[in-house]
């Protein structure tokens, strides 16, 4: 008889890795990348300084930063094997493309299993992948909408190129650096459905973009990182402030979740939430105000209906008015997110690398009792 241990559904709070990469500290609305705040990251550093850290245990020198920035130049840029294949994806959307054209991308730059490479190389594929996925996705979303996709360009930053490459326009400095504040927030964030499903390739000596087209897989579904753009709609359903209560009164006795409330791992407020409220706030616009009424009212009503849950705002809740008010469509929110996060996965992916384990876990198998007599059925005249 197999002896089981018995834990949680859905490995709720069971410790499967050590890490040196970050932690979620839910109790205390605090989440850091290896020794660092993350919101005091977004206060203070650009993506590609926080990109290095993540990849290289250290948040790097001026010389470091230049140097770091030269490497990853030429990855960014689309190859004719890429520009050959976009207009094949047109017509489904950005993550459904990115499945495809990452894999396409990863294949053409020789990436072999990381069982049968060494430090550098997965290094070289970490960074290529992360560097060119902003580039796929915003060449998708504009071979969609009729346009030509554009290159990445060498005086604008990470988060200035993404927007440039989606709208083809050059953002002004305050768009470019909300947006720049959202993607060092999304980075990483523990052991995420994602996160763990690109961790679970690794253990298997695959290769690094086989780990990252699992993980966008996993992200694709709507419980994992579909939610801001539907926060936003739920604010569109609103309208006006006198709508709010019957709204959210309707929505709980229907059964319904509030998009952008509750987390998994947070009971108190989600610290991307609290920033990006500041984002937005310094961003401005009508939208702002209303938002932050209706977070006022959900909260209440949460707390009148469900006494105990602790429900608050989660990330996507002004992740949705950040990007709104910097210019990013609605069915470009997911995307967004993905183009910070492959940052994090990637990192996730070269640390268990190092571990030549496998993650193997049991099921507890619980339908008849074998062995029955094997019985082929009759078929009836």
């Amino acid at each position: 008889m197999t002896e089981f241990i018995e834990v949680p559904r859905g490995l709720d709070r069971v410790v499967v890795a050590d890490t040196e990469i970050g932690d979620v500290r839910g109790e205390e609305g605090f989440y850091h990348y290896r020794q660092y705040n993350a919101v005091e990251l977004a206060e203070r550093c650009s993506f590609e300084q926080v990109w290095h850290l993540m990849f290289c245990g250290e948040l790097p020198t001026a010389e470091q930063l230049a140097d770091f920035k030269a490497r990853v130049a030429p990855y960014r840029t689309l190859t004719p094997e890429l520009r050959e294949l976009l207009p094949q994806l047109k017509g489904e959307a950005p993550l459904e493309g990115l499945r495809t054209a990452l894999s396409a991308a990863c294949a053409a730059h020789r990436m072999r299993p990381l069982l049968d490479t060494d430090e550098e190389a997965r290094l070289d594929d970490a960074l290529f992948a992360s560097a060119v996925t902003p580039t796929i996705l915003t060449a998708l979303w504009r071979v969609n909408q009729g346009a030509e996709p554009l290159q990445p360009r060498d005086d604008l930053g990470y988060a200035a190129n993404y927007l440039y490459m989606m709208t083809g326009e050059v953002p002004s400095e305050e768009r470019a650096r909300a947006i720049e504040h959202y993607l060092i927030l999304t980075i990483d964030h523990g052991f995420n459905a994602s996160t763990f499903t690109g961790r679970v390739i690794a253990s298997t000596g695959a290769d690094l973009g086989a780990c990252l087209v699992g993980a966008v897989g996993a992200l694709s579904g709507p419980l994992h990182g579909g939610a801001p753009s539907r926060a936003l709609d739920a604010l569109d359903a609103i309208e006006s402030t006198e709508n709010i209560d019957p709204w959210i009164r309707t929505e709980l006795e229907a059964g319904r979740r509030i998009m952008g409330f509750g987390h998994a791992v947070y009971k108190t407020d989600d610290p991307r939430s609290v920033h990006l409220r500041e984002v937005a706030t310094q961003l401005d616009g009508p939208i702002v105000d209303f938002a932050k009424t209706v977070e006022r009212r959900v909260v209440e009503i949460l707390a009148e209906v469900k006494p105990g849950r602790k429900l608050f705002t989660n990330v996507e809740f002004y992740a949705g008015v950040v990007m709104e008010l910097a210019g990013v469509p609605r069915p470009m929110f997911t995307p967004t997110f993905t183009t910070s996060r492959v940052v994090g996965w990637s990192a996730n992916i070269l640390e268990q690398a190092r571990d030549s384990k496998i993650i193997r876990p049991r099921a507890r198998y619980v339908g008849p009792e074998p062995p029955q007599p094997v019985r082929i059925p009759e078929h009836s005249a």
